[in-house]
């Protein structure tokens, strides 16, 4: 089992975000202390572990780290603007 860490720039993300979709979110986000690499998950070009899940329009930014079993949240935010 991961151990799920959100940085406090995720956190504060989070917590901008209407109440509906950040519960989804959060509901997701514990999903992948069982999972890392759920069903539509997708590694993102030019880094190293790190992945992203959707949630209708925003996107939850995450590295694995499976020599520690640690997922850590690194970004959430809308599609448009969470790469930038």
């Amino acid at each position: 089992m991961y151990e799920v860490i959100l940085l406090e720039k995720a956190v504060k993300q989070l917590s901008k975000l209407p109440k509906k979709e950040a519960d989804k979110i959060a509901a997701k986000i514990d999903k992948l202390e069982n999972d890392p690499y759920p069903a539509g998950s997708k590694k993102l070009q030019g880094y190293e572990d790190v992945y992203r899940i959707r949630q209708g329009d925003y996107r939850i930014l995450y590295e694995v780290q499976n020599e520690r079993l640690i997922v850590q949240i690194i970004k959430i935010g809308n599609r448009k603007d969470v790469y930038k």
